[in-house]
């Protein structure tokens, strides 16, 4: 998918991942002045995946959890350009079969651990969401904001409970 992007204007998407069926009202609300959303994976139904493409434009990955008939269709990765910046977006990084900064990548969205986190790595942000609704290892409910302009990208962690 490739999103469009009026010159030097900052493109906000909204990074979500390992929701299980659930929803929480804040979480919809800090996605509202989104341009679009990523969902890294396992949503479980086909209600919140309904209720995120009504909400957004989305892109979505299909998670080890997502094994409703609805979601076979759903890739298992996907690429994704914001300007000059190229996001790679997988469920579980194990499964990642290719270098992301040998092919051109400037990010990697992931999930699958519900824990929330930002690393660069080899000039690569890696950027997990947490999930909004199952957090794990003593971390919040979550969701990320990529702030993108031009080439630059800035990653934000929204914890869910302020």
């Amino acid at each position: 998918m490739q999103a469009e992007q009026p010159e030097h204007k900052e493109i906000v998407v909204g990074v979500v991942s390992d929701t299980h069926g659930r929803l929480p009202p804040k979480l919809l609300k800090v996605l509202e002045g989104v341009s679009f959303i990523i969902h890294a994976g396992d949503l479980n139904t086909p209600d919140v995946l309904e209720q995120f493409r009504q909400a957004k434009k989305l892109v979505v990955v299909r998670g080890n959890s997502d094994l409703h008939h609805q979601f076979r269709s759903l890739p298992r990765s996907e690429v994704v350009q914001v300007g000059d910046v190229f996001i790679y977006v997988i469920h579980d990084l194990l499964d990642m079969e290719i270098d992301p900064r040998a092919a051109g990548f400037q990010v990697v969205v992931h999930g699958h651990l519900h824990v929330p986190h930002i690393q660069m790595r080899q000039e690569v942000l890696y950027l997990n969401p947490g999930s909004p609704s199952f957090p794990r290892m003593g971390s919040k409910p979550c969701v990320a904001l990529l702030r993108i302009n031009q080439e630059l990208v800035r990653a934000e962690l929204i914890d869910l409970e302020d």
